[in-house]
């Protein structure tokens, strides 16, 4: 368990991870190394990352669809998609050993960061979808969700550019979708770190009240902003994510 001059730390984290996390995603970047660094064995420091991630997405997709710019009801089956595969892929996680995914994400970042910047208008505005809704959902819900509850770095950016590239939605649109999303795989990941008792809640909630602030924000500021605020936080999070996840699986 943190200490008490520890919490007011990781409220202050959990503020940043939350405003990244509302944007574009990449809060664990600040998250997971705190947690670590306070003590934490790698299991309680993803669930308790979870805990207080749950909070973020929670506050972002409420503040998202307060503001006009994600309609809930409009997120029902991909939720519920996205619930469903989450759990399958917690539960694959403890049969499977992730090392492939470990190397093979970060290049498929690194694609993402090069797709977005060679397109400049990119999510500027709405485009033509490419895919039936109904399938997207679940192709996407099942997929990322599984992902998410399997490995999990970069999910929020997978979601962003799903949206944006398949279903044509504007960036300020995607991102709202994004944080829905999100917020459903959590939950369903949440569960199996609580039923694991791997979920501290001191320090889980100090991070989580932060990502509530921190979230409310991000959310407001990508509301007023669009696409032109949310392009380079989105890129320089996922340049980031890629080098840290280079890192972790060649060196």
């Amino acid at each position: 368990m943190p200490s008490l001059w520890q919490l007011p730390l990781l409220f202050g984290a959990g503020l940043a991870a939350g405003f990244v996390d509302s944007v574009a995603g990449g809060g664990g970047l600040i998250t997971i190394p705190l947690l670590l660094n306070v003590g934490l064995d790698p299991q309680h420091a993803l669930g308790t990352n979870k805990l207080q991630a749950t909070f973020g997405s929670g506050s972002a997709s409420w503040h998202y669809a307060e503001a006009g710019a994600v309609p809930l009801g409009d997120c029902g089956p991909g939720f519920l998609f996205s619930l469903a595969g989450a759990a399958l892929g917690a539960l694959a996680v403890q049969r499977v050993d992730p090392l492939f995914l470990k190397r093979a994400i970060p290049v498929l970042l690194l694609a993402v960061a090069v797709y977005t910047l060679l397109k400049p208008r990119l999510g500027a505005e709405d485009s033509r979808p490419r895919m039936p809704r109904a399938r997207f959902d679940a192709v996407f819900g099942l997929g990322l969700g599984f992902y998410d509850g399997f490995f999990g770095p970069g999910t929020g950016m997978f979601w962003a550019m799903a949206y944006v590239v398949v279903l044509g939605f504007n960036l300020t649109r995607a991102t709202g979708y994004t944080k829905v999303m999100n917020f459903a795989s959590n939950l369903s990941s949440l569960a199996f770190f609580l039923l694991g008792r791997n979920v501290l809640f001191g320090a889980g909630l100090s991070m989580g009240f932060g990502q509530l602030l921190g979230a409310r924000i991000g959310s407001r500021m990508v509301v007023d902003k669009g696409a032109r605020f949310i392009r380079p936080v989105f890129i320089s999070m996922v340049l980031a994510l890629t080098l840290k996840l280079l890192y972790d699986a060649y060196f």
